[in-house]
């Protein structure tokens, strides 16, 4: 019941977490010697007016509202960027990770959150950014359960996939609950994640991808008595593989 009463007081900040970045987190063009350094430097020292000064006007208070916020849940997260090769000369695709820690009521949680963010720029503005393959687990629990999570990072928009969250580790007689619920990138999860108590060994579900192409996000929880874990993960729907 602790873990249950502190998981709502925590809000899921991995909800949180996905709308602070998602899908509009930009990344500016400089120089490609000091894009890098200038990325982690402007982001790790929480530089909100150097961040602003990446985006267009239409954007640059959005995002900057939204990195407040991120400031607010995880002051010390730490970012990191690294190139990928181009599919094409006006693309460009880093590999990100983000990783942090927070205390609440005596309890260390810790963030941690892989994409890959692909994007365009024109006159030092970013424009066309797009996140991809997003996984952001936030947990208390020291990583006690080996867990893996084996959610495809895309599908054809229509038809049916399976979501896998494994606890690899057999755990006898230890009783974990979670749940796991999806919505769409740009709204918010109104209803708490039903959490019941899961008698196979994780979370296994079959759904059927939206009609259209987009992205559809699922967040979820698992509770055991030494912590809890959380999770988003974002699935690209597409017309084609």
């Amino acid at each position: 019941m602790k873990k249950l009463n502190l998981l709502k007081k925590f809000g899921l900040v991995t909800y949180l977490f996905i709308y602070l970045i998602f899908p509009n987190l930009a990344i500016t063009e400089n120089t490609k010697i000091d894009l890098i350094k200038n990325l982690e430097k402007s982001f790790n020292s929480n530089n909100l007016k150097s961040i602003k000064n990446i985006f267009n006007d239409d954007e640059s208070l959005i995002i900057s509202k939204k990195f407040s916020k991120i400031i607010k849940e995880f002051p010390n997260a730490k970012w990191k960027f690294k190139r990928l090769d181009k599919q094409n000369f006006n693309e460009n695709i880093f590999k990100v990770k983000v990783v942090g820690e927070k205390k609440i009521d005596g309890e260390i949680y810790i963030l941690e959150s892989n994409f890959i963010y692909m994007f365009s720029s024109s006159e030092n503005r970013i424009k066309n950014g797009v996140i991809k393959n997003l996984l952001t687990t936030v947990r208390s629990d020291s990583n006690k359960i080996d867990i893996v999570f084996k959610i495809p990072d895309k599908v054809l928009s229509g038809t049916k996939y399976d979501l896998d969250i494994i606890l690899n580790e057999p755990l006898g007689e230890i009783i974990v609950a979670g749940g796991i619920k999806a919505h769409q990138e740009d709204s918010y999860i109104e209803d708490e994640i039903l959490i019941e108590p899961l008698v196979s060994g994780g979370i296994f579900k079959t759904t059927r991808a939206p009609s259209k192409p987009g992205i559809q996000i699922w967040s979820g929880v698992i509770v055991h008595p030494d912590g809890m874990i959380s999770f988003t993960k974002s699935v690209n729907i597409v017309d084609k593989i």
